[in-house]
C-alpha cells in the first residue's frame, strides 16, 4: 500500500493556546492536522511529533527524499515538552563528561561534547534556512554563585573543564563584577559563563519544524493515539502503520506504551512568566544578549529573557506521580508556582510589584542512569531517542541527525558517538520508584537549606547523587 491521501484538518475542543506562554504566543492557530485515515505501509514510522521525532523526520527527508515517512502524534506537534520547556538550546548533557568517559573513553566523551556544541549552531542554521522565526538568540548561559559554597562549586566546575582540555571559550569563571554585568542578581558573588546556549521560543521552533517536514514530503498525523509499537508495526486507534523502521520519540510519555513502563520516569518541571518589563527594568537587570540563566543550587532553576521582554522562569520540585502517570492536572501545582515566583523575586528583587501573567508545566523523560541515548536495533527495526532530563532542545537535534544516519546506513562520525545504542537500566518497580524519586527531589531542597545553614557542601546531596544523576 502507498501513502494515504491527506484529508482536511478537524477541529478539537482542546484549547492548545492555553497550555503555556509559548503556546499562546506561537503565532499559530493550533488547529490539529488530520488524524491517520487508516492502515497503510511506509518506510519509517515515527511516534511523537516533538523535537526528537520532527528532527528525525527532517534529516531523513533531506537524506533520502524517496523515503515514505509518517509522524504520528497523540495530540498536536509541540503539545508536550517541546512546546513547554525553558527555551534553552544548550550543549548540556544529563551525564557528565566523566561519566560518559568512564564507559567509552576520554576522546569519545569529548567528541560527544563537541557535537552537542555544534547542535546549538545547527538549530539556528535550520531555523534560518527554513524561515522559522524561533526568536533564536545565541547569548550563552550565566550560572550565578550566590553563596560561598556555590562559588567553590563554580571554581571546581571550571577546574574540571580545564582538566578535559576545555578553555575559557567553553567555560569561564566570573568574578562578582563580571557576573553582575550579565545578570544583576541579589547576592551574586561570581559564577560561570558558557557561550554554548541560545535562548529560543520553543513552540515557534517546534511548530515551524512541523511545517518544514511537511514541505519536505513527510506526513504528520495529529490526534492519532498510538496504543503500542512492535517490530514492523505501530498500532493506533485509526489503524495499523506498517514500517521497516519504527522510531520511538515519546520522551516523558514513554511509560504509557506497553512494555516501556519503566524505561523513562516522567518528572514534572514547572514555569512562570512575568509581564513584559520596561527598558528601565532591563537596564537594571541585564541579560542584554538574552543570556539564559541559573544559579548553583541543587534544586534546578532556569530562566531566560524572552524577545518580548518577559522573564520566563522555571524549576523542579513538582512531585513524581505513582506508576509514572501523566495527567493534565499535574501540569499545575500552585505551591510550586508560588515557590518559583518567590525564588525569582529573591534572585531579582527589582521585580517587586511586577505582574506574573502565566504559569504552566509539563513532563520530561528521565532514564534511570540519567544518560540520554539514541539507537537502532537492526534486528527488529526499532529505534529510539530521548532521556534528555530537560536538556533536549539542542540534544534532540543531534539525536535526529544521528537517527537519520542510523536508518539510512550513513557512515558518519555521529553513529559511533558514546550515546549511540546506550541502554539505560529500567527504573525500579513501584512503590520503590515513587519513593526513591520523590525522596531524591525532596533531598535536593533540603541540601540547599543545609548549605545555607552550615556554609559547607551538603553531605545529603552527595549521598543522594546516584539517585538524581550525580556521580
Amino acid at each position: 500500500m502507498g501513502r494515504p491521501l491527506t484529508v482536511a484538518r478537524r477541529t478539537t475542543g482542546t484549547d492548545y493556546a492555553r497550555l503555556s506562554l509559548w503556546h499562546e504566543t506561537a503565532d499559530d492557530d493550533w488547529v490539529p492536522r488530520a488524524p491517520l485515515p487508516g492502515s497503510f505501509d511506509c518506510d519509517v514510522a515515527i511516534v511523537g511529533a516533538g523535537f526528537t521525532g520532527l528532527w528525525t523526520a527532517y534529516y531523513l527527508s533531506r537524506a533520502d527524499p524517496t523515503l515514505r515517512i509518517a509522524v504520528l502524534e497523540r495530540d498536536v506537534a509541540g503539545f508536550g515538552a517541546s512546546g513547554r520547556n525553558g527555551g534553552w538550546c544548550s550543549a548540556l548533557f544529563p551525564a557528565s563528561l566523566a561519566k560518559v568517559g568512564s564507559h567509552m573513553g576520554r576522546d569519545a566523551a569529548l567528541r560527544l561534547q563537541r557535537e552537542l556544541e555544534n547542535a546549538v549552531d545547527e538549530v539556528g542554521d535550520v531555523a534560518s534556512r527554513e524561515g522559522i522565526d524561533a526568536h533564536y538568540a545565541p547569548g550563552g548561559t550565566i550560572v550565578l554563585a550566590r553563596t560561598p559554597v556555590q562559588l567553590r562549586r563554580a571554581r571546581a566546575d571550571v577546574a574540571t573543564a580545564r582538566s578535559w582540555g576545555q578553555g575559557p571559550d567553553s567555560l569561564q569563571l566570573l568574578g562578582e563584577p563580571a557576573a553582575r554585568q550579565h545578570l544583576n542578581a541579589a547576592g551574586a558573588l561570581g559564577g560561570t559563563f558558557t557561550p554554548h546556549c541560545a535562548a529560543i521560543h520553543p513552540a515557534r521552533l517546534v511548530r515551524g519544524l512541523a511545517r518544514a517536514v511537511e514541505a519536505h514530503g513527510v506526513d504528520v498525523y495529529e490526534r492519532t493515539a498510538v496504543r503500542s509499537i512492535e517490530p514492523g508495526a505501530v498500532h493506533t486507534d485509526e489503524g495499523v502503520v506498517r514500517a521497516e523502521v519504527v522510531v520511538r520519540a515519546t520522551e516523558g510519555y514513554t511509560a504509557g506504551l506497553p512494555g516501556y513502563e519503566r524505561a523513562l520516569a516522567p518528572l514534572y518541571s514547572l514555569m512562570v512568566a512575568t509581564e513584559p518589563l520596561s527598558d528601565s527594568d532591563w537596564g537594571d537587570i541585564g541579560l542584554a544578549h538574552r543570556q539564559t540563566f541559573s544559579d548553583g543550587r541543587h534544586l534546578i532553576i532556569y530562566g531566560q529573557r524572552t524577545r518580548d521582554g518577559r522573564i520566563a522562569f522555571g524549576g523542579r520540585g513538582a512531585p513524581y506521580h505513582f506508576g509514572s502517570r501523566t495527567r493534565s492536572s499535574y501540569d499545575r501545582v500552585p505551591a510550586v508556582f508560588d515557590d518559583l515566583r518567590a525564588t525569582l523575586l529573591d534572585l531579582l528583587p527589582q521585580l517587586d510589584g511586577v505582574r506574573f501573567t502565566h504559569a504552566w508545566g509539563g513532563a520530561l523523560g528521565v532514564p534511570r542512569d540519567w544518560h540520554a541515548s539514541v539507537g537502532l536495533d537492526r534486528a527488529t527495526g526499532l529505534a529510539w531517542g530521548g532521556g534528555y532530563v530537560g536538556d533536549g532542545v539542542g540534544t534532540s537535534n543531534l539525536a535526529g541527525r544521528t537517527l537519520a544516519d542510523l536508518v539510512t546506513g550513513a557512515a558518519t562520525d555521529r553513529v559511533s558517538l558514546p550515546w549511540v545504542n546506550h541502554r539505560s537500566p529500567s527504573w525500579e518497580p513501584e512503590p520503590l520508584r515513587w519513593l526513591g524519586v520523590n525522596v531524591g527531589l525532596r533531598a535536593m531542597t533540603l541540601a540547599d537549606a543545609e548549605e545555607a545553614r552550615t556554609g559547607r557542601p551538603s553531605m545529603l546531596a552527595r549521598a543522594m547523587a546516584p539517585l538524581v544523576g550525580g556521580h
